[in-house]
């Protein structure tokens, strides 16, 4: 099954739910996969608004 992203918060999800703002509004339909491991050092984290490690997706439609 592919991966779906959380439209709130751009967390790529396995299930149906956010681990991380426990929201229902997932999608399959997302573009562009990035993986933090430091967000504090991390530009693109900054410029994303990004507070904790994991996999994001970059567009979720």
């Amino acid at each position: 099954m592919k991966k779906q992203a959380c439209r709130s918060c751009k967390v790529m999800v396995d299930g149906e739910v956010c681990p991380s703002c426990k929201g229902t509004n997932v999608s399959p339909n997302w573009q562009g996969r990035i993986t933090f491991l430091d967000t504090e050092k991390s530009f693109i984290a900054h410029k994303m608004g990004v507070e904790k490690p994991g996999e994001y997706a970059l567009k979720v439609r």
